[in-house]
C-alpha cells in the first residue's frame, strides 16, 4: 500500500488496501463484512476490553438480539427512538424488534431474580449486536453502520455508589486509550435540549446531571456542556474523539440513569430489609467495536500496536537455505501465542521483503550465521535495529510486550 504525505488517511481507503474488511451490495449499504487480517484486530481489541472489565469487577453475559416490541414500549424505546428503529417483525400473535440498545435486556436480567444490597454494584458487561436503521445517505465505512457490535454495560448500585462508579469506568477509558494510542480531544458533558424526544422529568434529570459534574470534578476532568446531545433518558458524558481532518465524533459514553430502573421497577432489598430502587449507570469503553477500528485505522494508518497487529512477526530467510530455520522460529512463535509468517525468498528480494512487511512491529531476518547460532537480526517498524538476539529471548522479550499492551514496542 502506498500514500502521499499530502492525503489524510481514510479508513474506508486504508481498510481495503489492508485487507481488514469490505462491502458487497448484495449484503446491503451499511453492513461491512471482516476479512481475516480485520477480525484478528477486532478479535484483539475485543479479547483486550473483556479482559479490562473482568478486572474492573464486571461479569459478562449474552443476550438475544431481537426482543419483543413491549420491551422497548417499557424501555421508552419505542416512544423516544422509534425513528431510528427497524420496523416490527410479526411472529404470530407477538411483534419482535431488532434491537436498538442492550440496556433493557440488562435490566431484565438484573430483575430476573431477587437482589440484596450486598451484591451492589453489579456489573453487567456484554459485547453485544445491535440494529439501528441509519438512512443510506449517512452510512460510511465502519463510522456509521446498520449492525454493530457495542461494548456496552451496566452497573446496578445505590445512589451512594452511583458516583464512584462513574469515575471508575472514566479511568478505564483512560486507560484503554493510552494503551490503543488515541487521544480524546474532550469531554462533553451532554444535556437536554427543547423538543419532546426526551422523558419529562425535571428532578431525575437534575439528579443525574449533578452526580455526572461530580464524577468529573472529581477525577480533575475539564469538560464542556452542550445541550441536546443527551440520550433520551438521561444526561450522559461523552468522550470525543477526531478524524485527521478534525471532525468529532463520540466514542466512549458514561450515563446516569433513573429513569429505566424506575420503567421496569427494578429494586433491591437494604440492609433495612426494604425495597428500595437502584440507579444503573450505563458505560461504554470502546463504544462500537466499528467506530474504535475505524478510527485506530486512521490514527495508526495500519501500523497497529504490536498487541493489535494482524501479524506481530515477520520472519525472513535471507536465502533459501536458511528457510527451514526461519520456519521453525515462526513455530515457536505461535506456540507462545504469538502471530507470526514466514516470508520467505519466493516473495521477492530481501529488500522487498522487508518493505513488504513494513506496518509490522517486529522484523527477523535468519542470515547463515543466524541460523548457525540461535540468533535473530531484529529490525522494528520505527526503524531502530536492536541487533542480533538469541531466538528464545526475542520471542520472550515480544511476548512481554504484547501481554503488557500499550504502545512501546521495545525495552
Amino acid at each position: 500500500m502506498t500514500m502521499s504525505d499530502d492525503r489524510l488517511p481514510d479508513h474506508r481507503r486504508l481498510g481495503r488496501a489492508l485487507d481488514l474488511f469490505d462491502t458487497d451490495p448484495l449484503m446491503g449499504a451499511g453492513l461491512p463484512y471482516w476479512l481475516p487480517d480485520g477480525a484478528v484486530v477486532r478479535h484483539a481489541l475485543e479479547e483486550y476490553i473483556r479482559d479490562a472489565e473482568r478486572r474492573a469487577g464486571y461479569r459478562h453475559v449474552y443476550s438475544p438480539v431481537l426482543g419483543k416490541r413491549e420491551l422497548y414500549e417499557i424501555s421508552g424505546h419505542w416512544d423516544h427512538y422509534r425513528d431510528d428503529m427497524y420496523p416490527p417483525m410479526r411472529l404470530g400473535a407477538e411483534e419482535v424488534v431488532l434491537r436498538p440498545s442492550l440496556c433493557p435486556h440488562h435490566a431484565l436480567i438484573y430483575r430476573s431474580r431477587s437482589r440484596s444490597y450486598r451484591e451492589l454494584p453489579l456489573r453487567i458487561a456484554e459485547l453485544g449486536g445491535m440494529h439501528r436503521a441509519e438512512l443510506s445517505g449517512v452510512l460510511g465505512g465502519l463510522t456509521r453502520v446498520r449492525a454493530i457490535q457495542l461494548n456496552d454495560a451496566h452497573v446496578f448500585c445505590t445512589l451512594e455508589q452511583a458516583v464512584a462508579e462513574a469515575r471508575g469506568a472514566l479511568r478505564l477509558i483512560a486507560r484503554a486509550y493510552a494503551d490503543l494510542g488515541i487521544e480524546a480531544v474532550r469531554h462533553r458533558l451532554s444535556l437536554p435540549g427543547e423538543g419532546g424526544k426526551y422523558v419529562a422529568d425535571p428532578e431525575l434529570w437534575r439528579r443525574a446531571t449533578a452526580l455526572l459534574r461530580e464524577a468529573l470534578d472529581e477525577d480533575g476532568i475539564a469538560y464542556e456542556e452542550a445541550e441536546g446531545e443527551a440520550a433520551f433518558y438521561g444526561p450522559k458524558i461523552d468522550v470525543q474523539i477526531a478524524d485527521p481532518a478534525g471532525r468529532e465524533s463520540t466514542l466512549s459514553t458514561v450515563q446516569i440513569d433513573f429513569h429505566q430502573p424506575a420503567r421496569f421497577d427494578l429494586h433491591y432489598i437494604g440492609a433495612d430489609g426494604a425495597k428500595h430502587r437502584p440507579v444503573m449507570v450505563h458505560r461504554s469503553i470502546i463504544g462500537s467495536v466499528e467506530r474504535a477500528v475505524a478510527h485506530l485505522v486512521e490514527v495508526h494508518r495500519g501500523a497497529f500496536p504490536a498487541w493489535l497487529a494482524p501479524v506481530q512477526l515477520a520472519v525472513l530467510p535471507v536465502a533459501q537455505e536458511q528457510a527451514e530455520h526461519a520456519a521453525a522460529v515462526v513455530r515457536e512463535a505461535v506456540d507462545r501465542g504469538l502471530r507470526a509468517e514466514l516470508v520467505g525468498p519466493e516473495d521477492g528480494t530481501l529488500g522487498a521483503r522487508i518493505r513488504g512487511a513494513r506496518l509490522v512491529p517486529y522484523q527477523v531476518v535468519i542470515g547463515a550465521r543466524e541460523a548457525a547460532e540461535g540468533l535473530a537480526a531484529v529490525r522494528l517498524r520505527d526503524g531502530r535495529r536492536p541487533g542480533q538476539v538469541p531466538v528464545s529471548e526475542l520471542l520472550h522479550r515480544i511476548a512481554g510486550r504484547v501481554v503488557a499492551r500499550g504502545t512501546a514496542l521495545w525495552e
